[in-house]
């Protein structure tokens, strides 16, 4: 993770240096640096003189020694009883005398840190002292002195406007930046983290302002002036990524934590993980096996029934406001628990000087996994570092002297698990363990409860889920509150105790696609055994070659031809047909015409006209041998091909009827009546009068007109698209809503599930694409275009659209961006017809043309 490389590049840079922020307390500044003497026994025969470094801060003076072997002072401003520069008429006074430029200062309690430059625990010596330090520049005595009974003054009051009145600068040139990102800190919109060029010194930064406008303006400021300044992104954009595996576990739970405003450049925020083995007992690590796993759908504090019962009845018993859990399951204390091997500077900033008691350290994974299933107040969750690939944070390499456990033991290496056979098997196999299918399967469930709906409310309280308050955002407004020494308290406990991320999804997460066996018996031979696989290792089935071949078609989409054109109408073609030899082509046209175009000739060689009125959609009954198109005067036309003339009629709706669609003896319609009606249709015998018979058997009522409707291959969901940008989502065998969507700010020209029925793609006339999980309704990706595309095919990752201008554009739906346009009609692309192997297109416009296109490899 980015905070180990940046302890490792901090010890390379600063070897030299022993001072950091980290002596530094809670909300204290560090402002200016003298160079001087500290003095002691001054006039004695034991004086002694240490050159160094003092520091002036907001609540202390530190001095840092040049000699390593001394250690560095640091003396609270609160301790201090006297702070001055002796008179030259203090005769009496043993500083005065050949002390130019002197300080003194009395204090009652001193801190000794880092004695022999060895990292330890802070010495605190107690009892009155006095200490001299003499200025190499004698005329800044006065100023320095000024300044700090300044500070002693705010440091007695803890208000912390005043102890930040000073500020040190930082200069960072614009061409330097590489991306900004807005953060919380301390549950507030304060914070922004400035990512600088890699491998530059100063390679990030996480500024804290004191109002959310001041953040947003220099924000504003960088994200206009950077050329290369990456955007910010929303959830959406990663979660059709993660699902379709184009990213893994790993980068998808960095993403979301970024977007959660977790940040390895503040503690308090840190990124959270999930424990994911149980097991930590056995010799081998089987991943094959559920019980291997943590029950990812339930939070720490739920996954022991016996404690989880303890704590429910605890919870009821409790007055408002009511959490079941004392403590967080992420928090700097939890985060440097794991981190005190690489970052023992970062502890004893946080624990005043001092380590852990040693049996309370992070000795074992085995001791540390059951304590957070069993222990009455421990309940934390991982960090990045256990998915990783640097394991010196399970190594006491620094030598660090963390204690001696009641057994006599001394805390060295972090105790691995028996299947581990060395801290980077043990990381390998957790990143095995990460990218596991079950993981992959069950990951959606945790996310739930960290970042999604389970996160607040009633939904947190059913998950046993409930935190307490100062943990979430809007807990507490810290503006409201003018007692100091009150504020103080609650920003220490909120930045200290833990924070719950920001949270991401209102709905259930959408659960991730997991290859089918064959394929992944294909890329990785250990996964799957040839006797498991249903596909013969030297033989194909005739649907792999065919899912094949679509792949290779979509692969190479943005290769189509165009192979011939013809004005075949005259307005504008809505609906497009094709048989099953592919030799003829149906259209129908805003003309109120019906044609049928011969591919091989090139000629039209029918003609039909049912009404005066538009055509909306046509298409081909199993056989080839009844064509039904849909019309503007809210019939359903039934034209036979075989002899040429109207077959039948249905007066389906009140308005004009908008699409149509055909499966298995069924009928579909959707109408600007606000409904999608389901019909059974029986043919009638086509040698005699008798007409074809319908049953409705399904009314799906909607608020406003219907413009579009799609199927699932299973024929069991049913997509709707309105005139106001609503996409609703029908369980067809029930006939009710599964979901409700106001997706789209206008018009749904079209919508279309993905081949595996996993995700629907909508477009509108507010340019944009749209695609949602079916199962949860959750929005899963949003595409801006510049123009509305009217009509689309896609596989679930590419998009071939129809653009308003009559271009064919070829998007990559995950990266959100167009990697191919083709010239095309001079007005919209109203239809587009696909064949199977999906290397054969034909496109209606505006223009009243069709065109063919040819895939060219």
């Amino acid at each position: 993770m980015a905070f180990i490389r940046r302890r490792r590049l901090e010890r390379e840079l600063y070897s030299k240096e022993r001072f950091s922020l980290l002596l530094l307390n809670l909300e204290e500044y560090y402002f200016e640096q003298h160079t001087a003497n500290h003095i002691i026994n001054k006039d004695c025969k034991d004086e002694r003189k240490f050159r160094g470094s003092l520091k002036i801060c907001s609540k202390s003076i530190i001095f840092e020694p040049d000699d390593n072997v001394q250690p560095i002072i640091k003396i609270p401003l609160r301790d201090c009883s006297s702070i001055k520069a002796p008179e030259d008429n203090e005769a009496n006074n043993p500083f005065t005398r050949n002390t130019p430029g002197g300080i003194s200062v009395v204090c009652s309690q001193v801190f000794l840190i880092k004695e022999r430059n060895v990292i330890a625990p802070y010495k605190t010596v107690r009892g009155r002292t006095e200490h001299l330090f003499q200025l190499d520049v004698a005329w800044k005595v006065g100023d320095v002195v000024q300044t700090l009974h300044q500070l002693y003054r705010a440091s007695c009051l803890d208000k912390m406007g005043d102890q930040a009145a000073m500020k040190p600068v930082v200069q960072i040139t614009l061409q330097n930046v590489r991306r900004i990102y807005k953060r919380r800190h301390g549950l507030m919109p304060l914070g922004l983290e400035v990512f600088c060029t890699e491998n530059d010194l100063c390679s990030d930064i996480y500024l804290k302002f004191y109002s959310c406008q001041d953040r947003d303006e220099v924000y504003r400021l960088i994200a206009k002036y950077i050329e290369n300044h990456i955007a910010e992104h929303t959830a959406e954009s990663y979660v059709l990524q993660w699902q379709r595996g184009h990213i893994s576990n790993y980068q998808y739970l960095l993403h979301l934590n970024n977007l959660a405003d977790r940040s390895c450049n503040d503690l308090s925020q840190y990124p959270v993980f999930p424990w994911i083995i149980a097991d930590y007992s056995s010799s081998v690590l089987d991943l094959t096996k559920p019980e291997t796993f943590r029950d990812l759908s339930k939070p720490i504090g739920a996954l022991n029934k016996e404690r989880l019962d303890r704590l429910v009845k605890r919870y009821q018993e409790m007055p408002e406001p009511k959490f079941m859990y004392g403590s967080h399951y992420s928090s700097p204390g939890y985060v440097l628990f794991y981190l005190v091997r690489v970052a023992p500077e970062y502890m004893l900033c946080l624990q005043n000087g001092k380590f852990d008691h040693a049996d309370r350290m992070f000795n074992s994974i085995a001791e540390t996994w059951k304590n957070c299933l069993d222990g009455a107040t421990d309940f934390k969750e991982l960090i990045p570092e256990f998915y990783e690939n640097d394991s010196s944070f399970l190594v006491n390499s620094l030598k660090l002297d963390l204690g001696k456990r009641q057994g006599g033991k001394m805390v060295e290496d972090v105790e691995l698990p028996p299947w581990a056979s060395g801290p980077d098997d043990f990381l390998q196999k957790c990143q095995e363990a990460l990218e596991s299918p079950y993981v992959s399967e069950h990951l959606h469930e945790w996310i739930d409860i960290i970042f999604g709906y389970k996160q607040k409310g009633s939904e947190a309280v059913a998950a046993h889920n409930v935190f307490h308050p100062l943990t979430y955002e809007g807990g507490v407004d810290l503006n409201s509150i003018m007692d100091p020494n009150e504020k103080v308290a609650l920003l220490t406990q909120i930045l200290e105790f833990g924070q719950t991320p920001k949270q991401l999804f209102t709905t259930p997460h959408p659960q991730r696609k997991i290859q089918k066996l064959k394929s992944l018996s294909r890329t990785s031979s250990h996964s799957t055994s040839i006797a498991e696989s249903p596909v013969s290792p030297n033989e194909e089935s005739f649907e792999d070659l065919t899912e094949e071949s679509i792949t290779l078609a979509w692969n190479n989409i943005a290769k189509l031809k165009l192979d011939t054109q013809c004005k075949i109408h005259k307005e504008a073609i809505t609906g497009i047909a094709v048989t099953c030899n592919g030799s003829s082509v149906f259209t129908t046209s805003q003309d109120s015409t019906l044609k049928m175009f011969s591919r091989d000739s090139k000629t039209i060689q029918r003609s039909v006209s049912f009404s005066n009125m538009a055509l909306s959609s046509c298409l081909i009954l199993p056989g080839d041998t009844t064509v039904i198109s849909s019309s503007w005067d809210n019939h359903i036309y039934f034209y036979s091909i075989a002899f040429g003339r109207q077959q039948d009629v249905l007066l389906g709706h009140d308005d004009a009827v908008s699409k149509i669609c055909w499966r298995d003896g069924r009928l579909f319609s959707a109408s600007w009546d606000s409904t999608v009606k389901v019909w059974h249709c029986v043919p009638g015998e086509t040698l005699s009068n008798k007409k074809h018979h319908f049953e409705l058997l399904a009314h799906l009522e909607h608020d406003v007109s219907v413009n579009t409707m799609d199927l699932n291959a299973a024929n069991t969901i049913l997509a709707s698209g309105t005139k106001e940008g609503t996409i609703s989502v029908w369980d067809v065998t029930t006939a009710t809503v599964l979901h409700q969507l106001p997706h789209h700010s206008g018009t749904v020209f079209h919508a279309a599930f993905s081949p595996d029925s996993r995700h629907l793609l909508s477009t509108g006339e507010d340019c944009c694409f749209k695609v949602i999980d079916v199962q949860t309704g959750m929005l899963v990706s949003s595409v801006t275009t510049e123009e509305p595309q009217r009509c689309f095919k896609w596989d679930g990752n590419t998009i071939l659209s129809g653009s308003q201008s009559g271009e064919l554009l070829v998007w990559d739906l995950l990266g959100g961006k167009v990697t191919e346009r083709i010239k095309g009609h001079t007005g919209a692309v109203m239809s587009m017809w696909m064949n199977e192997q999906c290397n054969s297109v034909i496109t209606g416009g505006e223009d009243k043309q069709i065109m063919f296109w040819k895939l060219q490899y």
